[in-house]
Order: structure tokens, then C-alpha cells, then sequence
């Protein structure tokens, strides 16, 4: 079998177009706290079932206590991430409401719940989303914002 040098230009130029267009990465000095808003907002595979499973994975109020309240976006990063760009409105300071509803899971803790194992109510809902961005990147939910 003959291999056409065309057949290998035609390669190279689809390997660099795939590379070239990569997720582009946070700032270095942005990325733990995207990371820790990915892990505590992110939830695209997220149900009122999984909320004591995933509360109890290391998401926890100050001081280690049970957190109160912790909403899960089911979006993927690239929709949650253009809240911080085309796909908000600023709000003031860094805040941007989403221009569009996101399906979110809502965790409330059940009344009486301690550490280690903090008990949680899930509850399935629809609203604008709003967010804290640095540098374009997602790194806070605003939860106490009512939309």
C-alpha cells in the first residue's frame, strides 16, 4: 500500500487544527478556584437523589460544618463558563446573570444533620444563574441572589 504525500499534508493540517482549537485552560492564579466552583456547582449528571453523596464528598460550610444550602448547574463548563461572557449580563462588581434559565439541583440540609454525615433534601428547579467570574472564568455562585 502506497501512502500519498497529500494523504499525509491532509494529516498533519487536521492534527494541527484539532490542537489549536483545545479548551483553553484558566490562569494559573484563577484555576483553584474555578476548580472548587467546578466541584461544588458543576453537576451536569447531578439528581435529588445524588444530593448526601455528593455533599458528604468534601463540600462543606466554614469551619467543617454541614453546609446549609449548595446548588449543582446541569450544564456543561463551556455553557456555565459564557455566563462570564456573551451568554451573561453584568451585574455589578464581578457578577453576570445567565441570558438563559439553567435546569439546577438545589441541596438543602435536613434539619438537625451534623458532621460527618450531613444529611440533604434535593430539589429540582429551572432559573437565571448568577455568578461570580474572574478573568472570564466562573468561580463563585452567587446562591444568595434571587432570580
Amino acid at each position: 500500500m502506497e501512502v500519498h504525500q497529500s494523504a499525509v499534508i491532509l494529516l498533519l493540517v487536521v492534527c494541527v487544527s484539532f490542537s489549536t482549537h483545545a479548551d483553553p485552560q484558566p490562569p494559573p492564579d484563577v484555576e483553584p478556584r474555578y476548580l472548587k466552583f467546578l466541584k461544588q456547582h458543576f453537576g451536569p449528571d447531578m439528581s435529588e437523589q445524588k444530593c448526601d453523596r455528593k455533599m458528604n464528598n468534601g463540600i462543606t460550610g466554614p469551619n467543617g460544618v454541614c453546609k446549609d444550602v449548595n446548588t449543582f448547574i446541569q450544564a456543561n463548563s463551556n455553557e456555565i463558563k459564557a455566563v462570564c461572557g456573551t451568554g451573561g449580563r453584568p451585574q455589578g462588581g464581578d457578577l453576570f446573570k445567565s441570558g438563559q434559565q439553567f435546569p439546577v439541583i438545589t441541596c438543602k440540609l435536613k434539619r438537625g444533620s451534623r458532621p460527618p454525615r450531613c444529611a440533604y433534601r434535593g430539589k429540582r428547579s429551572t432559573r437565571y444563574v448568577v455568578l461570580g467570574c474572574e478573568k472570564g472564568w466562573p468561580v463563585h455562585y452567587d446562591e444568595g441572589t434571587i432570580n
